[in-house]
């Protein structure tokens, strides 16, 4: 059954390899803002980035993440597809942990780094920079594509991660 699209802040999450961008939207959900970028933390045991999330989510109420899927330009998955889901999965369970109803949804993200480095390029920021704040600005592209379809629809957009608030 559909999630209804409620009032509440969102949060985009850009899986990397080396770095997570994060960003939020203001309390109706209306527009989407880069707010920080972190350095992955491969240790599973530790997952400081995911504990950071996790933090923020409680602070800020946030109702729903999207972690972005990097589909194929075919709509097919790759090994960062299954990174990211891991890496959802892996906020699902410290997000229950902490007794935090989050919901977290992913939802494809298909050229949003492409687009970011364009938006970023036309607004005047050097090539150097960029791997700066790329990160951010692709996670405010597709959690701005996802508000947008969800407030339209008044369902929340993507797929549920198993064991979710919205599972």
């Amino acid at each position: 059954m559909p999630q209804p699209f409620a009032r509440g802040v969102r949060m985009g999450v850009d899986v990397g390899t080396v770095r997570v961008g994060v960003a939020l939207t203001d309390p109706d959900a209306v527009l989407a803002t880069p707010h920080e970028t972190l350095t992955r933390d491969r240790n599973p045991r530790k997952a400081f980035d995911v504990k950071i999330i996790t933090r923020l989510c409680e602070e800020r109420d946030v109702v729903t993440v999207y972690v972005g899927l990097p589909r194929s330009l075919d709509g097919g998955e790759n090994a960062s597809t299954r990174m990211a889901r891991d890496y959802a999965a892996s906020l699902v369970r410290r997000l229950g942990s902490r007794g935090c109803t989050t919901a977290v949804r992913l939802v494809d993200e298909r050229l949003s780094t492409v687009t970011a480095h364009r938006s970023l390029s036309d607004s005047g920021v050097s090539r150097r920079h960029h791997m700066d704040r790329v990160d951010q600005a692709a996670a405010v592209t597709f959690l701005q594509t996802a508000v947008d379809q969800g407030r339209r629809a008044g369902t929340e957009p993507g797929e549920p991660v198993p064991g979710g608030a919205a599972d």
